[in-house]
């Protein structure tokens, strides 16, 4: 399961998404995001999921690839899905002891399962087509703003994007962990809930100390190549917006229009 998580990884590529602009990347997806929860009538569900099923297609990223990305958060999505499959109110389809479950259930399991997926195959879009530095400078260049409440918008952004890369390295540290325990004839997999997360402490505790480790390792490395923060440096590659850019967003103004537009003229649904 560990090895499934594959947010935060980056996977080269050719596509008309690795080459737009890191800056309108990650606006056009916060927006896309948004507009996931406006969605309140099918047409609009519908129309949501056909642009992020093109969006996958436009990456050229594998289906497996996605897939193996939502699996690790296939237990939320179905906790959250029978969660509001009860929580409706009308005449009921079916009924269980003191459950019941009705259309408008039905329909609040449909739109809160469809949005978790598709929030996360968006998200995942942006890692999987973007590279870390690319990322670093997108955050920094968008958080310039805050430069005004006198923030350190480099390091903020730094902290952001290497949080986010160290996530499939710990992952990595962690399956060599339990493989090594595992050989020394720890049992990890069997007993109970409680027997289970007593299982976990000699895990923890190896994880935390390579953590500092190559915290600090990756300190020494910054600190060797003269790393000195954000102020006077220069960029090798000077982000610029092009046209695909800006057709990109009108694009996603007139998907998010057209979403609005269906909101008001369709009955609801939820």
């Amino acid at each position: 399961m560990l090895g499934d998580i594959t947010i935060g990884q980056y996977f080269p590529g050719n596509s008309l998404l690795h080459k737009m602009d890191a800056r309108m990347k990650i606006v056009l997806m916060l927006i896309m995001m948004v507009t996931v929860f406006i969605c309140n009538n099918y047409f609009s569900l519908a129309l949501s999921a056909v642009i992020t099923l093109a969006l996958v297609l436009v990456s050229k990223i594998k289906p497996k690839v996605i897939l193996k990305g939502i699996k690790p958060l296939l237990f939320i999505i179905l906790f959250t899905t029978v969660l509001n499959l009860f929580y409706g109110t009308g005449e009921p389809i079916a009924k269980f002891w003191i459950f019941k479950i009705t259309a408008q259930g039905l329909n609040n399991a449909l739109f809160m399962s469809s949005r978790i997926i598709l929030l996360v195959i968006i998200g995942l879009m942006l890692t999987y087509t973007t590279t870390p530095t690319a990322l670093t400078d997108a955050i920094e260049s968008l958080l310039k703003p805050l430069k005004i409440f006198k923030a350190d918008i480099h390091s903020l952004a730094m902290i952001m994007t290497i949080a986010l890369r160290f996530i499939p390295i710990l992952i990595e540290e962690v399956e060599k962990i339990m493989a090594a325990q595992k050989s020394r004839g720890a049992d990890l997999e069997s007993g109970g809930i409680i027997k289970r997360a007593k299982a976990i402490v000699p895990i923890l505790i190896p994880l935390f100390v390579s953590s500092f480790r190559r915290a600090n390792e990756l300190a020494d490395a910054m600190e060797c190549r003269c790393y000195r923060g954000g102020d006077g440096r220069t960029k090798m590659k000077v982000m610029h917006l092009h046209l695909p850019d800006y057709l990109s967003l009108i694009f996603v103004l007139a998907y998010v229009g057209v979403i609005i537009a269906s909101r008001f003229l369709m009955e609801n649904v939820i």
